[in-house]
């Protein structure tokens, strides 16, 4: 008897042939995941964002007094933008609702079709990902995307040169921000200069989207493989505990 044999009656197993496709396979899973990471950097990093582009350019600010509008204001004035601001108190802007943005369009579209110029939507996560305590919020946030996402449609088809940029951005680091989520969630706010900034890098290269942090654009897509996420795992952002067993 062979010493494998003998290695064979003694273990009492077998271990079964490689399957000669098992090798190939596993190259090509991992092949296909460095491309689409390869892909997905080098989507964020083609930087065509040009400051110059934006100097002289007019540009109307709608809610310029708080947050992202505010910072948007300061960084198209260093640009040397021409600016037309309109400024709101906090408590106006949370009742503004779907559709005072669907008539803003609908009377700026006739000057943006002669000028080819753009509309840039500043949303946020939760109206591309819905999550849990912020229903109203989350039901507007969907209804502005679903419009836009109809308009930029309607706008290819009959070749109307007016680009519009979705701006899907998280928690902002303002007071009244963080005040609103205070014991609910465990996000890290992001900083508004930086936001404003992506926005406004979006703008001007006539992006279909912006994502900040970039890291929302995965969150997104996941959305489309997971559409019903495990509690376990959206509890991991809320500061909530199941109740315990009677």
């Amino acid at each position: 008897m062979t010493s494998a044999e003998k290695e064979k009656s003694s273990t009492g197993l077998c271990r079964p042939p490689l399957s000669p496709a098992a090798g190939p396979g596993r190259a090509m899973k991992v092949l296909l995941l460095v491309g689409l990471g390869a892909l997905f950097f080098a989507y964020y990093w083609d930087d065509n964002f040009d400051p110059a582009s934006l100097q002289g350019a007019r540009v109307l600010l709608t809610g310029a007094s708080v947050g992202v509008g505010e910072e948007l204001a300061y960084h198209y004035a260093r640009l040397g933008s021409h600016l037309v601001l309109t400024a709101h108190t906090e408590a106006l802007l949370q009742k503004m609702n779907f559709l005072s943005y669907v008539q803003l369009t609908s009377l700026a579209l006739p000057s943006l079709t002669d000028s080819k110029g753009s509309l840039v939507v500043v949303s946020s996560l939760l109206g591309r990902v819905p999550t849990s305590f912020s229903s109203p919020y989350s039901a507007a946030k969907f209804a502005l995307d679903s419009f836009f996402g109809s308009l930029r449609r309607e706008l290819d088809v009959q070749d109307v040169n007016v680009a519009i940029t979705m701006c899907v951005l998280g928690l902002q680091d303002r007071a009244s921000a963080a005040e609103g989520v205070r014991g609910v969630t465990r996000a890290k706010a992001a900083p508004g200069p930086k936001a404003a900034l992506a926005v406004i890098r979006g703008s001007a290269t006539r992006a279909s989207g912006v994502f900040y942090p970039w890291r929302f654009h995965l969150l997104c897509l996941l959305r489309g493989w997971m559409p019903q996420p495990r509690a376990w795992f959206i509890r991991q952002e809320l500061n909530i505990t199941t109740p315990a067993a009677a």
